[in-house]
């Protein structure tokens, strides 16, 4: 369980607050609007009106003592900047903070941000490549060039062995799992025969994924 400070309670932040409860963590919620506290109180281990640019009202919750720091303003640039400094001037162990432009993701950086999200650009991306192809079912992008794949069997996989078809040695893209019926089963081996209920967890460069598979 994590110690969780979430400045910023849109629907962004809400819907943040709501999954990180879900899991089990503590949340203080923050912000400076009286009725959005009001909303999510019953729904948080906390919550507190304020106004995360004062300094000495963000020294009185003891920003130390969080796991975690996470900003979600989205439409005050500059409030989420100086919450964002003063934030690990006041000894944050973690700050992420929300961006919506590639400029705002490189002030908050040197400002005191440790990570920035950019949730319209990652839903935007995820959504292009998840409709892209008629094999895609999930996405999960590791990095700028690493990505785990969820994807359909082709047509011409259907009753060969993972062997047979052998795309570690063509496209250098490792299958790590497949799924029947949502049962994720970690268990491949070349000797693993392929069917079309089945779906495949493939790990790869986004690049060779998409040739393997015709994204």
């Amino acid at each position: 369980m994590k110690s969780v400070l979430l400045i910023g309670v849109g629907s962004f932040g809400t819907r943040i607050a709501t999954e990180l409860m879900e899991l089990g963590h503590e949340v203080m919620a923050i912000d400076i609007n009286e009725e959005r506290i009001n909303n999510i109180l019953t729904s948080v281990t906390n919550a507190c009106i304020g106004d995360s640019t004062n300094a000495a009202f963000l020294k009185t919750l003891g920003i130390r003592n969080y796991d975690v720091c996470i900003v979600t303003i989205g439409n005050d640039f500059q409030s989420s900047l100086e919450t964002t400094s003063l934030l690990k001037e006041l000894g944050a162990k973690l700050v992420v903070s929300r961006a919506e432009r590639d400029i705002q993701e490189k002030f908050l950086l040197r400002n005191g941000a440790d990570e920035v999200i950019f949730p319209e650009k990652q839903l935007a991306r995820w959504a292009a490549i998840r409709y892209s192809s008629e094999h895609i079912l999930e996405y999960t992008e590791l990095n700028e060039d690493q990505a785990i794949f969820e994807v359909t069997v082709p047509n011409e996989w259907v009753g060969k062995s993972i062997g047979q078809i052998d795309i570690r040695k063509k496209y250098n893209i490792n299958i790590i799992a497949v799924k029947v019926n949502g049962k994720i089963d970690v268990k491949v081996t070349p000797d693993t025969v392929l069917n079309a209920d089945k779906t495949l967890l493939v790990l790869g460069e986004y690049k060779t994924i998409q040739r393997c598979f015709r994204i």
